[in-house]
């Protein structure tokens, strides 16, 4: 969930009433398949593309209403699991809803930041609480022009005009390509063979462009681009964050986990290297890798599907530190935001219902400080895999530095 920690809390019982208002579909344990979701997706909007031509194979389901948005796919086509999140009760209304429309996805494009001095989610002069907050329109609501596409590509474009909290206007153009990766390609993401494995890849390059008069500079506010993608829980599913290892004298420290309140240790654990987090909707917690923590990579392993998933994007190194703050109040370091994020949905209220059931993974790229003309680009590369578990498990030793019978052992799955 893609909410930001102090302010929330000042609109918490609102925003639950809120998203269940808008009955979000799906739970832990519901795994529908790729063709039942991509026939739902068709049959509710005008504008779902399918990308992979083997109905048997590798296939990605884009919707354009929905800003170019990755809604599902799965290694094994018609017939294998959905491997995204969809809001399947607010899809089938037909209705936008206030303040944001959660229709789900494992990769959409929004905008940051959220909340602060710089924020685009609040009008200038706005209070810092849920009546006044506003997904903006471009990136919740409308559509994304599809420029063309073929059976591995899809492309899109929009321009848009935003104000921010402190009144500074951006006129920008948003560029969306999605591209479905063939084996040789994924190969070069895993660093190795797909062999024998069923996967299905895929990448976003997301690119936004000032087309104002004017320079983007950090006394005004920067934008940044911020990908964020929604999965579908179990009960053993434990999400893997690899962090650069050395002392918080040098680094700083090592894990955001106190956006909803501290996570507990019993779901969310350090090892060498990598932390382990759970993602099975049972408590409600996000956390977040500053940047001199962030690596290139995060993923997660369902134990009881055998898929694993890899989410990889481009960095622009250890030396680059701006990245906006979201957080809901004027802030003291508007440019100290994480690099990745993970939310793990859960109930509000002791027995209540979560407010969907799905967790996320999310990349953002630096703050934006562009001059007029000048582009910014983020990448990200989403990888589904399953079939045999040892080769399975090569794979994540090589990517995400740790092999399943440890991921498993985190929580006890």
């Amino acid at each position: 969930m893609h909410r930001h920690t102090n302010g929330f809390f000042r609109g918490a019982g609102i925003l639950t009433g809120l998203l269940m208002a808008q009955s979000l579909g799906g739970c832990a344990g519901s795994h529908r398949t790729f063709g039942s979701d991509a026939a739902f997706l068709k049959a509710n909007t005008d504008s779902t593309i399918v990308l992979g031509a083997d109905p048997h194979g590798p296939r990605v389901a884009v919707v354009a209403d929905y800003q170019g948005r990755v809604m599902t796919s799965s290694p094994t086509g018609d017939s294998g699991v959905s491997c995204g999140f969809l809001n399947h009760d607010l899809i089938a209304s037909g209705e936008l809803q206030p303040h944001i429309n959660a229709f789900g996805g494992e990769n959409r494009f929004w905008l940051g930041p959220e909340g602060g001095q710089f924020a685009l989610f609040f009008p200038p002069g706005a209070g810092f609480n849920l009546d006044d907050w506003q997904t903006p329109p471009v990136i919740d609501s409308e559509p994304f022009r599809l420029v063309d596409s073929s059976s591995t590509v899809a492309r899109f474009e929009r321009s848009a005009s935003l104000v921010n909290y402190s009144g500074t206007r951006f006129d920008l153009r948003i560029n969306r390509d999605i591209e479905l990766l063939d084996n040789s390609k994924i190969a070069s993401v895993i660093h190795g063979p797909v062999g024998s494995m069923k996967a299905v890849g895929y990448e976003t390059r997301n690119r936004v462009t000032n087309t104002g008069a004017n320079a983007w500079t950090k006394d005004k506010g920067l934008v940044s681009i911020w990908l964020l993608g929604m999965f579908n829980p179990g009960p053993h599913t434990t999400i893997v964050l690899p962090y650069r290892a050395g002392s918080e004298a040098e680094l700083g420290t090592y894990i955001n986990d106190e956006y909803f309140g501290k996570v507990p240790a019993e779901r969310l654990k350090r090892a060498k290297n990598v932390f382990f987090f759970r993602g099975d909707t049972q408590y409600r917690s996000k956390v977040g890798l500053p940047p001199a923590r962030a690596t290139p990579v995060a993923g997660s392993w369902d134990a009881d599907l055998g898929l694993l998933t890899i989410v990889q994007y481009d960095s622009p190194g250890p030396g680059v530190t701006d990245y906006v703050n979201s957080m809901w109040e004027i802030q003291d370091r508007p440019f100290g935001g994480d690099v990745i994020n993970s939310y793990n949905d859960g109930p509000t209220t002791p027995g209540g219902k979560a407010l969907g059931g799905f967790y996320e993974i999310e990349t953002s790229s630096p703050a934006l400080a562009l001059k007029p003309g000048e582009s910014g680009t983020h990448v990200s590369r989403t990888i589904h895999l399953q079939g045999d578990r040892t080769a399975l498990d090569a794979v994540a030793r090589r990517v995400l530095g740790v092999g399943l019978d440890e991921i498993e052992a985190a929580f006890g799955t």
